[in-house]
């Protein structure tokens, strides 16, 4: 009964390694990037709606680069979204209260993609939660939309203009 035991412990630990290994070898990332401007104009503690152009996807090429095209893609999570104030240079996060990015495409519906509250930071980069949304479907697409809703604590003498990096891990079958 032992020596069963054993070998069955054995065998789940290979299995679940082995489909970890299969997993990361059909894994892989993809990078995009928008900018946001956010208005000097922007009211103090409400949220203000920032819809900022397409974001035109290469996933077809990163797809083909990788050995696998969009009808094999399985699942695409949002890995991070760093926030980098680009301008002005010296300005920090202290200004923004609660940041919330959504995403959409013309055939999906929107959804949260990453958000931040209650932002207490004197640095000109930030990290956002990201969401545990199924993507396949934005990032397979040619573009989507980002919308972003910030709501800030102190008034603006200047607009901001915020690079907002987003790193997608793809999981998909080889061609």
């Amino acid at each position: 009964m032992k020596s069963k035991l054993i070998a069955l412990s054995l065998f789940l630990a290979v299995s679940v390694s082995s489909c970890d290994a299969v997993d990361d070898l059909l894994s892989f990332n993809i990078s995009n990037q928008t900018s946001i401007k956010i208005k000097s104009t922007s009211p103090v503690n409400l949220p203000t709606e920032i819809i900022t152009p397409d974001v035109t996807t290469n996933s077809s090429a990163e797809f083909e680069n990788n050995k696998t095209k969009a009808s094999l893609v399985k699942d695409v999570k949002l890995r991070s979204l760093k926030l980098t104030i680009e301008n002005p240079e010296a300005k920090t996060f202290t200004f923004l209260k609660s940041v919330h990015l959504y995403i959409s495409t013309t055939n999906s519906d929107e959804i949260e993609l990453a958000y931040q509250e209650n932002i207490n930071s004197s640095m000109n980069t930030i990290d956002l939660i990201c969401t545990d949304k199924k993507l396949d479907q934005y990032i397979k697409a040619d573009s989507y939309k980002i919308r972003t809703q910030v709501t800030i604590k102190e008034t603006l003498t200047q607009d901001v203009t915020v690079k907002a990096d987003m790193k997608f891990k793809v999981t998909a079958d080889p061609f």
